[in-house]
């Protein structure tokens, strides 16, 4: 059978041409050397996926992880609570209504008083020659707030009043604490009232 006989008998198989690379034939058997690359990956400890571990991480994959955890650590914070907040939202409340008693005091002509004792405050009105308590419900006897303590300069129950021109009959200032956060409210010689310190 002569060479041209012999390539027409093998119609269907293709011709092999050697290459110089290991390459991955099947039917190649593995020694050393020419063994698949999956089989060489498994003998070094590597995965036998398509990405090998040398490949690493990408920018979007990089930046998606620290998106992720941005997000996290701004839902821990916002749910984290506030120690001032509590304490801080309790003197603006009591700033708040003496500065209004203090325009009451203004508007009807007649002294209103600020009354401060440990437990809570309240606002009297000067009525035939003595004090009584306001009866208005925006004025009415309050409490501080579950844990909070006022800490007064002077005796155990201080007293302030607004004259007609809303000014106090003295200078005064407490301190509401809880938890060991303090936080000062003063009532200046003019009568403006500052949360503070």
């Amino acid at each position: 059978m002569s060479g041209r006989s012999a390539r027409t008998a093998k119609r269907g198989a293709r011709p092999r041409m050697p290459i110089s690379a290991i390459g991955t034939d099947p039917g190649r058997r593995s020694t050393g050397r020419g063994a698949p690359p999956r089989r060489r990956s498994a003998e070094h400890g590597f995965t036998s996926s398509w990405r090998s571990a040398e490949h690493g991480f990408t920018l979007v994959e990089l930046m998606v992880v620290i998106a992720i955890i941005g997000l996290m650590a701004g839902a821990v914070v916002l749910t984290m609570p506030d120690p001032r907040g509590d304490l801080l939202d309790e003197a603006e409340r009591f700033a708040a209504r003496t500065a209004a008693a203090r325009d009451m005091a203004v508007i009807e002509g007649r002294p209103v008083a600020l009354r401060v004792t440990a437990s809570g405050y309240a606002f009297d009105r000067r009525r035939d020659g003595q004090w009584l308590p306001v009866v208005d419900r925006a004025f009415a006897a309050r409490p501080w707030g579950a844990g909070v303590r006022a800490e007064l300069g002077g005796p155990p129950a201080a007293r302030t009043a607004f004259d007609a021109t809303g000014r106090p009959s003295g200078p005064f200032s407490l301190v509401l604490t809880r938890d060991g956060v303090r936080i000062g409210v003063r009532i200046a010689a003019d009568g403006a009232v500052s949360v503070g310190g």
